[in-house]
């Protein structure tokens, strides 16, 4: 089944593979279907997904990572460390969604800002810290060089 798909205008399927331990109908693949379908890609229409990748286990990852690439899919979502090396060893072409807990530290990315590769995504929720917040009693940069003047010249602020 070669799924070769263009993207959402066009008139051939986009064809999305998953290498993951999941079931179908588990609550992170069918929020990402939702993704899809809010930005144009309907499951039937011109969203294919391949089968054969849900579920996966230790024991059959080899074989499901080589029967996905042979349906020649648009891109695999594939997670966590295993089923993403399992693929990362036999393609460097398809495009992988990563969803794991820490791609750097794993190594499966150089980084998260430049993965390089074939891989991209993101860590899960669960790995994510939380950013730092300002509060309004922080000092903010360069807030000494706001424009008092009743000048309308701009403000030149350093580089």
């Amino acid at each position: 089944m070669a799924a070769g798909g263009a993207g959402a205008g066009s008139s051939a399927p986009t064809g999305f593979g998953f290498l993951l331990p999941t079931a179908r109908q588990a609550p992170q693949v069918e929020a990402f279907l939702d993704e899809l379908r809010l930005n144009g890609f309907v499951e039937g229409k011109n969203l294919v997904v391949i089968p054969g990748g849900f579920e996966a286990t230790d024991d059959n990852l080899v074989e499901r990572a080589a029967a996905l690439i042979n349906a020649v899919p648009d891109a695999i979502v594939a997670g966590p460390a295993p089923p993403l090396r399992a693929l990362q060893a036999i393609t460097r072409t398809v495009p992988l969604v990563g969803m794991s807990e820490d791609m750097v530290g794993e190594g499966l990315v150089a980084s998260l800002a430049r993965p390089g590769g074939n891989i991209t995504g993101r860590p899960s929720a669960r790995s994510m810290r939380p950013l730092p917040r300002l509060s309004a009693s922080d000092p903010m940069p360069y807030s000494s060089l706001a424009m008092h003047s009743s000048s309308a010249a701009p403000c030149n602020l350093p580089p």
